[in-house]
């Protein structure tokens, strides 16, 4: 999705730039009004006077021509096929989709917490809080947890015993850290996210009834490791459930207990990982995908959506369907699925010919 479907809403409150303090701060230039004052974010389409819009998706570039927006940040390989508005900016820049998220990211950065404790809230006399911590009301810190510096765990938030939390972490409103697991710097743990809890490990007895085994692993979240709202990543038996470095987990994602998750790899909502699924770095997954266990993925594999994983993958592989296999292969089976009625039909008007002609 492109940040042009970004509702619009203030940088910085009553600040305005202009924009060629915004070209300065892009390494770009400014083709039109160096003076054009902005204070706000729009999508084109919903430009207006005093906000600042990209374009960097060619779908959207027929608002460019009709926008409202003061200035617009474009690639430096932009050329109009039409009159621009004459009230309308330019700045160019060497990639207008990273320009624009460089400005979103100041932005958020301003809305970070104060550091400060909310009452009620708390922190075991034996954890360890680094400087600068907002801790919201109604959050518990357990024993012996370590916390870092520049760390913000919203209300609602319950951190178990002998977590490590690294440097710069956001965890957010109604997040569950259960015990001994360990976060890195830098990581985002949305709303309701648990991390932690049991994996699915059961066995029956003798007699059919299943009995729990104990699962007296933990959770390892690498730096810079986003983990989206109401996801759940289960503790390992033994040993750890590891997401690697960089790795971006959608919502509602599932990820069982002595998964491995390498790095920059990206999940989207309704992915569900069995458990011991080991899965390569840079890996793209689609969204509703599903993994069978003790499998391995190979790097830069792309899964399409609703995908039914049930075997390993090797280095570089592009799947589609259930079971899944090569997508080019899929779709070719598709396009015989799709004509198996017109198929059927003239099998059947061939067989009524046959059946016409050796008819006594």
């Amino acid at each position: 999705m492109y940040a042009e479907r970004i509702h619009c809403f203030f940088i910085f409150e009553l600040m305005k730039f202009t924009a060629e303090q915004i070209a300065s701060m892009l390494e770009g230039k400014v083709e039109g009004n160096p003076s054009a004052e902005v204070s706000a974010l729009a999508k084109i389409e919903e430009g207006f006077t005093g906000a600042l819009s990209f374009l960097s998706n060619p779908k959207y570039e027929a608002f460019i021509y009709k926008t409202e927006s003061t200035a617009c940040i474009v690639n430096n390989t932009f050329t109009p096929t039409s009159p621009l508005p004459k009230t309308l900016t330019l700045i160019k820049v060497e990639d207008a989709y990273s320009c624009f998220a460089k400005l979103l990211e100041m932005y958020n950065s301003m809305t970070k917490e104060t550091p400060r404790i909310e009452n009620p809230s708390f922190i075991d006399e034996t954890a360890k809080v680094g400087s600068n911590l907002f801790l919201g009301a109604f959050s518990y810190i357990a024993r012996d947890t370590v916390v870092g510096d520049d760390v913000a765990i919203h209300p609602n938030v319950n951190v178990g015993t002998n977590v490590r939390i690294g440097d710069g972490t956001i965890i957010y409103p109604g997040a569950t850290i259960y015990r001994d697991c360990v976060i890195g710097k830098n990581c985002i743990i949305h709303a309701g996210a648990v991390i932690g809890a049991d994996g699915f490990g059961f066995a029956p007895d003798k007699n059919g009834k299943f009995q729990q085994i104990p699962q007296i692993g933990n959770v390892v979240l690498e730096d810079n490791v986003d983990v989206g709202a109401n996801t759940t990543i289960d503790r390992a038996t033994m040993g750890s459930t590891i997401i690697r470095t960089g790795a971006k987990i959608d919502n509602l994602v599932q990820i069982g207990h002595n998964v491995e998750i390498g790095s920059d790899t990206a999940m989207a909502a309704q992915v569900g990982v069995a458990g011991s699924c080991k899965i390569g770095n840079n890996v793209m997954v689609g969204g509703q995908v599903g993994f069978a266990g003790h499998l391995n993925i190979g790097n830069k594999v792309m899964v399409a959506a609703q995908s039914g994983v049930a075997g390993s993958v090797k280095d570089g592989s592009v799947l589609m369907g259930t079971p899944a296999f090569d997508s080019k292969e899929y779709k070719k089976s598709y396009l015989g699925f799709r004509r198996l009625p017109r198929i059927l039909s003239r099998i059947q008007a061939i067989e009524d010919k046959i059946k016409a002609l050796t008819k006594d």
